[in-house]
């Protein structure tokens, strides 16, 4: 049995919640999400907020149980808090510039690397080597953080790349004569 899955999820003060088949919307201050629950799995609302359950005799209902509300969980707190993935470059040239709708990016190619930014998306370069990208959608703050990374992902002799701000990089030792 899930125990996290068990949990209702709390509706705060300024967030709206409607179940309308197997679609959920959630609606705060910071704007609106919606998600579509699979087939075995279904929500309802009550006084303590949005309950996710797995349908009868459906195994993988048992499966998605804690996945779905936790999913659940986190458009409720993207609606009113929002996520952020902070991140740092490290390298000697490497650095990074918002202009406009786009990322521009030099990571010791020959180019720039410019890359467009979605919407629902925002990315501020705090310095040349620090970014913070936010949005309300946890997978669509992942997935820019996760493609940003993926231009230059950091090596393990000198560090250089592009890293999560918490991610600790195990460091090679190099050639001995």
């Amino acid at each position: 049995m899930s125990r996290i899955g068990k949990k209702p999820v709390p509706l705060p003060k300024g967030v709206t919640a409607n179940v309308d088949g197997k679609t959920v919307r959630v609606k705060g201050p910071k704007g609106e999400l919606s998600l579509r629950l699979v087939d075995e799995v279904e929500a309802s609302i009550g006084d303590d907020g949005i309950t996710v359950s797995p349908r009868e005799g459906a195994e993988r209902g048992r499966q998605m149980w804690g996945l779905s509300r936790t999913l659940v969980n986190n458009l409720v707190v993207g609606v009113t808090q929002g996520f952020s993935q902070r991140m740092e470059i490290n390298g000697v040239g490497y650095r990074a510039a918002v202009q406009g709708k786009n990322l521009n990016l030099q990571l010791g190619f020959s180019h720039d690397v410019s890359y467009p930014i979605p919407t629902g998306i925002n990315i501020v370069a705090e310095k040349p080597t620090a970014l913070t990208i936010s949005g309300i959608d946890k997978q669509l703050v992942g997935q820019v953080a996760a493609e940003i990374r993926g231009y230059r992902p950091p090596e393990p002799y000198k560090g250089k790349g592009v890293k999560y701000a918490e991610e600790h990089i195990r460091r090679k030792e190099g050639k001995k004569k």
